[in-house]
């Protein structure tokens, strides 16, 4: 049976509905997943004007529960109404809201198990924040309703390399005192364990970024590197995770040094998403450690050219294909494990991605 995708429209404002919308017109989506866009038809069709011809007359499966959804079409769970005021390229407090209602009402539906994976389309972590919502991003949202008290990963995803963060949407100025054993090690755990569930590395390699410039110059500007990093990593080593540092940032991107590694884990978010989006803007964002699925494209609302079809379905699109291998990957390896003669963890073949990780074993 196809997996059944939920995909959140996002900020009715930015580029969500357009990288939608030319994502699922690609006939190949409903070949392999049963998508429902939550969201309004009204608000689809006012964004399809602005697009492709092809994309004014798509006709939209409306239904009331995903037990509704058809293979074969554009299924769609309106969850605000057609007064919905949309203005293109600008932050309002009605998007914001529109935002929460199509996340909640996607996240119920992910609870009840009524549909399989979530794929999010971007918010503004700003005209969204009320009394319902006051977390820094999906990925704490979607931590406090799935985590159970356990440790999440924010991950971003390419061709190129897996970047992973100890810190996520954290201040600058807060950041070293959340460098800490504990938080490294709860983190690499995660990593370590999402890569063999969720991306079929039987021994991942795993590389740890320093915090400060030259992985602290033997303490000279810095002694996180001394203090914490290492034990952190001397601690993961002992529990036969194979993780390996601290590397300094810079030299460790610009000498290529992630093609040798399954994933590397940087100390906090611009560290590590700066050169990753420098290589790459059509990556994914997976949040390990839940037991659910959940991906967005690796890139924020993008006002600047909302309506004017300049937007880029790729990073979309490669999202909803993550989806459905994290998906296959996890029953592949539940399948293994359960299976006690099972004695050689065999890579999952990845049909439906258009990207492929090797890991480096």
């Amino acid at each position: 049976m196809k997996p059944i995708i939920a995909i959140t429209a996002g900020d009715v404002n930015g580029v969500g509905y357009e990288i939608i919308l030319k994502s699922l017109i690609n006939p190949h989506i409903c070949e392999i997943c049963r998508p429902i866009v939550y969201g309004n038809a009204k608000v689809a069709r006012q964004h399809a004007k602005t697009l492709n011809e092809e994309l004014h007359n798509i006709q939209w499966n409306i239904i009331e529960s995903p037990k509704q959804a058809k293979d074969g079409r554009l299924n769609m769970i309106n969850c605000y109404g057609d007064d919905m005021p949309v203005n293109i390229g600008v932050s309002t407090p009605e998007a914001g809201q529109a935002a929460l209602k199509s996340l909640q009402r996607a996240t119920a539906d992910l609870q009840q198990g009524l549909v399989d994976a979530l794929v999010t389309a971007p918010i503004n972590k700003d005209n969204i924040q009320c009394d319902q919502f006051r977390y820094s991003g999906h990925t704490e949202y979607l931590t406090h309703i799935f985590g159970n008290g356990a440790e999440s990963l924010m991950m971003m995803l390419s061709d190129r390399m897996r970047v992973a963060l100890v810190c996520n949407h954290t201040p600058i100025a807060q950041v070293s005192e959340k460098v800490t054993v504990e938080n490294i090690m709860a983190k690499l755990q995660v990593l370590n364990q999402t890569l063999q569930t969720d991306f079929s590395c039987r021994k991942p390699r795993i590389a740890v970024l320093a915090l400060n410039p030259h992985a602290g110059d033997n303490g000279l500007i810095g002694k996180e590197e001394q203090e914490v990093i290492r034990p952190a990593i001397a601690q993961a080593q002992e529990a036969g995770i194979w993780a390996f540092g601290p590397y300094s940032a810079d030299g460790f991107f610009g000498a290529g040094e992630y093609n040798h590694f399954d994933a590397v884990l940087a100390m906090y978010h611009d560290q590590g998403l700066a050169p990753f989006k420098a290589l790459d803007m059509s990556g994914v964002n997976f949040t390990a450690g839940l037991r659910v699925v959940r991906t967005s494209p690796d890139h924020g609302t993008a006002y600047g050219i909302a309506g004017k079809n300049e937007a880029s379905e790729t990073s979309m699109l490669h999202a909803i294909y993550t989806a459905i291998d994290v998906l296959k990957a996890r029953k592949q390896n539940t399948e293994l494990t359960a299976n006690q003669l099972v004695v050689e963890h065999k890579e999952v073949k990845r049909e439906y991605h258009v990207e492929k990780f090797i890991p480096v074993d």
